[in-house]
């Protein structure tokens, strides 16, 4: 980036320019009139928009000052700027850091309400607002030539933008498959992807992908962090970058390194064009959202936005201890930290709630995503520092016309003891459930102490949801994540392998729940290698088949590696991307898990609305739920604590269902067993003897000797293979 020679800062004529604009909208507005500024800075005493233009191959920036302020907001509008402006703010003030103010005028600001960002963070010592080795000094550096800039943008590219009657999709939860991607990692390494369009938004819409998650079954994708974010100073040193994402400064912002397209605004138009993409296609988009906290970390971490316009407000802190007598201590400017991440942003400040929820609706009405993920939740969840289901901002969502209607994922969970939150959501949020991921690992690796908990897991955890009025699908079933194994390193490793990460293997958590079938690491032996593919083929049939909704990490339905690494956050490599080529994919687990999708898919019975109840849908019918022992009978209460047991079948009707259809109707469906051995021997079995089900066949297996197409009669005795999974149908 060149360095800026900048214009003097009150030139002759310069608040002619600047006409006095308005308050609202936030960010910058763009007209052919003109373009309005506005910028929140309660405790500020002077603002600056700051343009910046290209002069004989080098950057210059002007200076205007917003002489209006109101309600805390310091604004002007500019005559004559047009879209792909870069601009930023800055913002002078009383620089106190023990009081919360780190004002520095020397610092160029992001808007918060940037609709699209250029450049990056050189994280030398100007970008940030304190000398290094002495925090409470100002730094006088301008910070210009090291951090992004803001970028004034049409939203309707000069009405040449054209959504074609486009809009979210509201699928129903129960009908929805997640397939959690990352922009780049997906197709990185795709040869069906034109190669200048690899790792972009235009690459994840081209048919390639698209066709693919349709084949496979899946019907919404989970995107990692897209809003625009930057890398931590600490990675940069190590030459490692966030590829995650978790990291942003721009709630409103395309990230600029996805996009095929430039860095002056088209990103926008870029992205909107995949949503539309994935909408003709009739898959959801659902964004991982990252408002807990920001890139600026902690208070020795650079000033790029917030920090320089209301620190003290938008950044919690530390309670203040309390003085003589009991009265109120002195401000502590400790950051309060229960994400890990240096510091957490106050959902309660009136800037903070505000821009949640304006960048949320931004991203529903004008770039048209289907719902969001939002990381570690709890952190948003408090009043003052206490967990709070009244807190302003779930109030605030719930009551929205807008976000209230979009898919609500919480990861129901923070970097605190007391954030702990999966099953207390309130509707119409659903969670994350990290219990199911679990206990389902455990179960299959012959770790679990018996099937009473799986069971739970299995028909949707009703111990979790069902005592708040809430359904099976708030249940976000998973195996994996993008954090922690793949489903190929679940059964290839015993221990994390982080070393590349360049914290000694110090990083990534321990509690892996993992197995690798005694050999660790990748191996040419054959038949060891047929064991882990079976396994992860009993997990993903079990993950498609459970009640609840099921999220696939992609990649891991063709046997993605890391190659053992667990916290593979700054791995823009490809250790992360998805290797496409057909010779180290696991296609039988492709095919298992397609197959079990399209079974879910085609079978009301599979994905269930309502709660079984373990008795008749109608008088005279069959149980909607019932547990099946080897034997043949029901599981009796003693089965239930048999702690050796690890063979059970799952017994669902389809006649009729205990949901209606869409008019009412009483919905008939086929019946099904699904039994699970996990145990370490062959199991024989005795198919129960009832009205239930006379006759079926075998629809997805992962038992060689008991292969699709295999047909039963009522009172059959079969072995099921070691660890396999066998789905009967009533024929």
């Amino acid at each position: 980036m060149a360095r800026v020679t900048a214009t003097t800062w009150t030139h002759l004529g310069q608040t002619a320019r600047v006409w006095p604009g308005r308050n609202f909208p936030l960010g910058a507005t763009w007209s052919p009139e003109s373009t309005n500024f506005a910028v929140y800075a309660p405790a500020g005493t002077a603002a600056w928009v700051c343009l910046f233009h290209e002069v004989d191959g080098r950057e210059e920036e002007e200076r205007f000052a917003l002489t209006e302020r109101s309600q805390g907001i310091f604004h002007g509008a500019l005559p004559g700027v047009a879209p792909g402006t870069r601009y930023g703010f800055r913002v002078d003030g009383p620089w106190n850091p023990a009081e919360g103010h780190r004002f520095n005028v020397d610092k160029l600001l992001l808007d918060p309400y940037a609709l699209a960002v250029a450049g990056d963070l050189d994280p030398q010592q100007p970008a940030f607002g304190y000398v290094f080795g002495s925090p409470e000094v100002r730094q006088g550096d301008d910070s210009a030539p090291y951090v992004p800039r803001s970028v004034v943008v049409d939203p309707t590219f000069g009405g040449t933008f054209d959504w074609e009657g486009d809009s979210p999709i509201q699928r129903r939860w129960r009908d929805t498959v997640i397939y959690e991607a990352h922009v780049k990692g997906m197709t990185a390494l795709h040869d069906r992807v034109p190669e200048d369009l690899r790792g972009t938004y235009a690459g994840l819409a081209t048919p390639a992908v698209i066709d693919y998650l349709r084949d496979l079954g899946v019907t919404a994708v989970e995107l990692l962090p897209v809003q625009q974010f930057v890398s931590e100073p600490a990675l940069t040193e190590r030459g490692l970058t966030n590829y995650w994402g978790y990291n942003t400064i721009g709630y409103f912002a395309p990230h600029n390194g996805y996009a095929a397209s430039g860095e002056h605004g088209e990103q926008v138009r870029e992205f909107k064009e995949m949503v539309k993409a994935f909408h003709q296609a009739g898959l959801e988009v659902i964004l991982d959202v990252v408002y807990n906290h920001t890139a600026e970390a902690g208070p020795l971490g650079p000033t790029l936005c917030f920090r320089g316009l209301d620190d003290r407000g938008f950044y919690k802190r530390v309670m203040p201890a309390p003085g003589p007598d009991g009265a109120p201590g002195a401000f502590d400017d400790t950051y309060w930290d229960v994400t890990g991440c240096g510091n957490t942003v106050n959902s309660g400040d009136p800037l903070a709630l505000r821009m949640i929820l304006d960048s949320l609706r931004y991203w529903v009405t004008e770039m048209h995503v289907d719902g969001f993920r939002f990381d570690l939740m709890s952190a948003l969840t408090r009043t003052g520092y206490d967990i709070d289901m009244g807190c302003d901002l779930l109030v605030a969502i719930g009551q929205d016309p807008v976000l209230r209607h979009v898919k609500l994922i919480a990861e129901a969970w923070d970097a605190s003891m007391d954030g702990y939150l999966v099953g207390r959501m309130p509707p119409p949020w659903t969670e994350w459930n990290d219990q199911y991921r679990d206990e389902i690992r455990d179960f299959w690796r012959n770790h679990s102490s018996g099937i009473r908990t799986v069971a739970t897991r299995l028909a949707g955890s009703s111990d979790l949801y069902a005592d708040d009025g809430r359904s099976a699908y708030a249940s976000i079933n998973f195996i994996t994540a993008h954090d922690g194994f793949t489903l190929r390193d679940v059964v290839t490793y015993e221990s994390k392998h982080n070393e590349a990460n360049g914290e000694d293997n110090r990083d990534g958590t321990d509690n892996n729940r993992s197995w690798n079938h005694g050999v660790e690491g990748e191996t040419d032996d054959p038949a060891l290698q047929a064991v882990r593919r079976r396994q992860a083929a009993n997990m993903m049939a079990t993950l498609c088949l459970s009640n609840g909704v099921p999220m696939i990490t992609a990649g891991d339905e063709r046997g993605r590696t890391q190659r053992g690494n667990n916290n593979a956050y700054c791995q823009d490599n490809e250790m992360s991307w998805i290797d496409w080529r057909p010779d180290d994919a696991w296609l039988d687990v492709y095919e298992i898990t397609k197959a079990a999708l399209r079974l879910r898919r085609e079978h009301p019975a599979l994905r269930q609305r309502h709660w079984f109840e373990g008795r008749p849908a109608i008088k005279g019918g069959p149980k909607d739920l019932a547990w099946l022992h080897p034997s043949g009978r029901e599981m009796s209460e003693k089965d239930w604590h048999d702690t050796e047991l690890r063979t059970v079948g799952m017994f669902v009707s389809g006649r009729p269902l205990r949901s209606p259809g869409p008019h009412g109707e009483q919905q008939i469906d086929s019946s099904f067993v699904v039994w699970f051995n996990a145990g370490w021997l062959p199991q024989r079995i005795q198919l129960p003897e009832n009205d239930w089900v006379q006759t079926g066949e075998v629809v997805i297996s992962t038992d060689f000797k008991l292969p699709a197409g295999t047909v039963v009669q009522a009172g059959d005795r079969l072995s099921i293979g070691r660890r396999s999974i066998v789905v009967l149908r009533e024929r």
